[in-house]
């Protein structure tokens, strides 16, 4: 009996670790069509904000006006080497909220997220997976750490603007609001009038997971390969996808 077990708990596993497995994605298309409410993480599911480390310069300086104010100390070993600005901007309000650095880092972040938005490659298929989803009456919003302003600009680029209506929920004045705290899937749930059991959200990162389920959503990862879904893997993500024009065909 014991043998069993551990072999059928070896085959869950391995069914788990299947990068885009078909049928576990043939049940978030269910989700998808019972549902009907669907919420994007932005940088990652919809496009590339900043491919091939490029926030590096933005993180750079970030920390340049953090040094400016004689505040470096605020830093970790961690944060004063992270590629990630927002890194940048949770230890600053960390450790000083509502002050005005942390305003002067929001400003400059905005400043360069919008920047990106100008030019980051879309990931392959979520356009076209949004344009459906909008066309056929499902309920859709962007959830994401990514400044409002910056998404708006991409879906204007890309001509998805309408497809989201005034659905975008992004970073607040407070730092503290965001994933892995669930407070931008929260807002975008009660305007759209979705329970959480309705939802499935497309994130590829843990703080998307982590959020996911403290908000009660269903959470597919994204990843363009094994290796980038591993981190979703060993936090717990039941499913994994790197096509989003293949999971459409699987949507009835």
């Amino acid at each position: 009996m014991t043998v069993r077990r551990n072999l059928a708990r070896n085959h869950a596993t391995t069914q788990v670790r299947r990068l885009d497995d078909e049928d576990l994605l043939l049940d978030a298309a269910k989700q998808i069509v019972n549902g009907r409410c669907v919420l994007f993480d932005f940088d990652g599911p919809l496009c590339r904000l900043f491919p091939d480390r490029s926030s590096k310069p933005l993180a750079d300086a970030l920390r340049g006006i953090v040094a400016e104010q004689d505040a470096l100390d605020l830093l970790s070993p961690a944060t004063l080497v992270s590629i990630d600005p927002q890194d940048v901007l949770r230890a600053v309000d960390l450790a000083l909220p509502g002050s005005d650095l942390v305003a002067a880092l929001e400003a400059r972040l905005v400043e360069g997220e919008r920047e990106a938005a100008q030019s980051a490659p879309p990931t392959r298929g979520a356009s076209a997976l949004v344009r459906r989803l909008a066309k056929e009456g499902v309920r859709i919003a962007i959830t994401t750490n990514n400044s409002p302003g910056a998404v708006d600009m991409y879906l204007r680029r890309m001509r998805l603007r309408r497809c989201f209506a005034d659905h975008l929920y992004g970073r607040t004045d407070n730092p503290r609001r965001l994933k892995p705290h669930p407070d931008c899937l929260d807002r975008a749930l009660r305007v759209l009038g979705a329970d959480a059991g309705d939802a499935l959200m497309f994130g590829d990162t843990v703080t998307d997971l982590a959020a996911a389920e403290k908000a009660g959503v269903k959470f597919v990862g994204y990843a363009r390969d094994a290796d980038e879904a591993k981190e979703l893997w060993e936090a717990g993500a039941p499913v994994v996808l790197s096509r989003f024009d293949h999971f459409s065909t699987m949507i009835p």
